[in-house]
């Protein structure tokens, strides 16, 4: 058992918990660190040059806690300093060690991204909800979002991520790399995830994000005809699920003075009701 310090014993007397500590906590004993410090293990320096490197799972713990609240290398040093629930899901002792700076964990997160060791744990994620029977099978709904990017050339390369491009939206340009989500369309779980540049249609990434044994697909109006594409039409499998995009609204026609029932319009509604589980992991992304 962990040995209290004078300020866990303080805040332990507090008569309500943050929403924050709320939500690490149950992190912190939903995540298998065992298993997932395993992964970066053989990836991670040994120590036998140099400083003796942090530990994995410390650094790990930033990592997630930088992605969950959308704070820069800085920002979360300075947030677990300032945060105690923060300082408690690192399980720091300030007695003894300090918070990893900025750059050890930019070099964490370069480590993460050359070594694809994010697509592994979101692959053990899935699986283990798979297992669980959190995860429904048979529909599939899909969609992208646009991740924006700076356009700016006032880097040290002096021009912009090769990987990302500039497409247009409505009436507004955008810069940066669009994201294709797959989701459960039982539980609104994601079982698959794309990235692509922002002039990629979203229509190209959609038989990537179909599974094995799903029957029905759900789509907005930008994957309309995505079941006369070649990819879809030549797969055995692919060319026998059902596709359920909407309808864009201008083909949906009816007299304002009519006082029954619109069926296409209430068919429209009934495909949105389920597709919005899609836009919940997005809004996650974006905020």
């Amino acid at each position: 058992m962990k040995q209290q310090t004078f300020s866990d014993i303080e805040y332990s007397n507090r008569r309500k918990k943050t929403k924050r500590e709320e939500f690490l906590d149950s992190m912190d004993e939903m995540i298998p660190w065992d298993h997932w410090v395993g992964i970066i293990r053989p990836y991670y320096p040994s120590g036998k040059r140099g400083r003796p490197p942090k530990s994995i799972e410390a650094m790990l713990r930033m990592y997630l806690m930088q992605n969950w609240f959308n704070l820069s290398d800085a920002g979360i040093e300075d947030a677990i300093y300032d945060s105690y629930a923060m300082r408690s899901f690192m399980h720091l002792d300030f007695l003894a060690q300090q918070v990893p700076d900025a750059t050890t964990l930019l070099h964490f997160r370069h480590l993460i991204e050359e070594n694809g060791i994010g697509e592994r744990i979101f692959a053990d994620v899935k699986a283990r909800f798979d297992r669980a029977g959190l995860i429904m099978h048979g529909g599939t709904i899909v969609d992208a979002t646009i991740i924006a990017a700076p356009s700016s050339t006032k880097n040290q390369e002096g021009k912009r991520d090769p990987e990302m491009h500039q497409t247009k939206k409505g009436n507004q340009w955008y810069h940066g790399m669009k994201v294709h989500s797959g989701t459960d369309a039982g539980s609104g779980y994601v079982h698959t995830i794309t990235g692509t540049a922002a002039n990629v249609h979203d229509i190209d990434e959609a038989a990537k994000l179909i599974r094995e044994d799903d029957v029905v697909v759900y789509g907005d109006s930008g994957y309309s005809g995505v079941e006369k594409r070649e990819e879809i039409r030549k797969d055995g499998h692919l060319s026998s699920v059902e596709f359920r995009t909407n309808k864009r609204s201008s083909s949906i026609r009816g007299c304002s003075s009519y006082k029954g029932i619109n069926w296409d319009r209430e068919m429209e509604q009934r495909k949105s009701s389920t597709r919005c589980k899609v836009e919940h992991p997005f809004l996650i992304v974006k905020k």
